[in-house]
């Protein structure tokens, strides 16, 4: 009888190892969860980050236009000057049949600019006459209409350069209902190989 009692007090032993068996599966399992919550939030994070271009969002964003280039204004040299034949375009006065005769010289950036602008002369100069044949005496002789026409002859003469200066008189598209209205990003004066619009003669008839 003793023989046969004595494999039973040995029976403990393995109920110990299953035991540690669990402990052991248990780390394991929180290891695999806890990594896969990480892997969760992480890839949901990622996801609000790539919403935040959505539709649901009414805040304006700006376009980012690649910077551009440009040499700082050097006080010791005196600015460059490009002459352009003179502009004669019929206006479109209603009353009466008149013209304007206008000398437009560009005050640009300095030599290397100059000779750049000579290559988009052409586009340059029919960007103007499109603008003038537009105008009507009134608007040119108005208080302040040559000094608001040499800025807008400065915006048409940059644009065959890809350069887009903002328009202060024009006005933004209202956004779509339910979809994120951008603002746009233009250049500066800073960008642009032409600093200013000097006017050489200016006669209304």
């Amino acid at each position: 009888m003793s023989s046969a009692a004595a494999p039973a007090a040995d029976a403990p032993a393995p109920k110990g190892k299953k035991k540690l068996i669990i402990i052991v599966l248990a780390l394991v399992l929180l290891l695999v969860l806890g990594g896969g919550a990480a892997f969760f939030l992480l890839k949901k994070k990622s996801a609000d980050g790539e919403e935040g271009d959505g539709s649901g969002d009414e805040t304006a964003q700006v376009e980012k236009k690649p910077k551009r280039e440009h040499k700082k204004e050097d006080p010791k040299h005196p600015p460059v000057f490009v002459a352009l034949d003179p502009f004669v375009v019929n206006l479109t006065d209603r009353d009466t049949d008149r013209y304007a005769q206008i000398g437009i010289t560009l005050q640009v950036e300095d030599e290397k600019a100059s000779e750049e602008i000579k290559a988009y002369l052409p586009a340059i100069r029919n960007n103007i006459l499109l603008l003038l044949s537009h105008k009507s005496s009134e608007e040119l002789m108005a208080e302040g209409g040559k000094e608001k026409l040499a800025e807008q002859i400065l915006r048409e003469a940059v644009l065959p350069m890809g350069i887009e200066l903002e328009d202060p008189d024009a006005k933004e598209a209202p956004a779509e209902p339910g979809k994120k209205r951008r603002r746009r990003s233009y250049d500066t004066i800073d960008d642009s190989p032409i600093k200013a619009i000097q006017f050489s003669s200016f006669i209304i008839q």
